[in-house]
């Protein structure tokens, strides 16, 4: 948590198509910056524009296809790690948009947000790859989802706000924003529940 605190992003006005570099100093402090590095030990997590994968789009840019170009990947992940999938869909609805590219202002990256360790712990080598941002956002929710007993509520919670402060508040933390949180995407999962189980309408 301490590490994810001192984290450092230098993003500066008009150069947010630029590569983003990450750096694990002996202290564990994670440091980003988004001009090219020109010691050792820095590590490329994010390619701008003028290297982007083919495919990815850019966050904002109208892109409609996006709402269901991962539907395989949500259907591997919900089977792998037994999750329902209107689940992960509406946590990746909450977090990205189903934009690929999302980096927040606190370095969460990719479709499901994930933070550098998170992604590390996960398992996630590239966390701008969307079939591992994918998998590794459902292995930590069933991480969670195990530790609460499969509490849907501090599942989402802890996604958000961390389990330690789950944890320290018995339930889901007094944080207007974990508690917005929560209900957009247990509104987003309903919905997407409801659609699921919708019978198909004869033609």
């Amino acid at each position: 948590m301490a590490g994810w605190a001192a984290a450092v992003l230098l993003l500066l006005p008009g150069v947010a198509s630029a590569d983003m570099y990450r750096y694990v100093d002996e202290k564990g402090v994670e440091h980003y910056t988004n001009v090219q590095p020109t010691r050792h030990g820095w590590q490329r997590i994010y390619r701008g524009e003028g290297g982007a994968r083919k495919g990815r789009a850019r966050k904002g840019a109208p892109d409609p296809a996006r709402l269901t170009r991962y539907d395989a990947h949500l259907s591997e992940a919900a089977r792998v790690y037994q999750l329902p999938e209107a689940f992960l869909r509406a946590v990746m609805r909450v977090e990205s948009n189903f934009y690929v590219d999302a980096i927040s202002a606190k370095g969460a990256m990719g479709l499901m947000q994930l933070m550098p360790r998170t992604a590390q712990a996960m398992g996630v080598v590239d966390p701008l790859d969307p079939r591992q941002n994918v998998l590794g956002g459902a292995r930590y929710l069933r991480v969670l989802a195990n530790r609460y007993g499969g509490d849907l509520v501090l599942t989402v919670a802890a996604y958000n706000a961390g389990p330690g402060a789950v944890d320290k508040y018995s339930g889901v933390p007094p944080y207007t924003e974990t508690r917005r949180y929560v209900r957009r995407v247990l509104t987003h999962y309903y919905s997407y529940r409801s659609a699921e189980r919708a019978p198909v309408a004869q033609r």
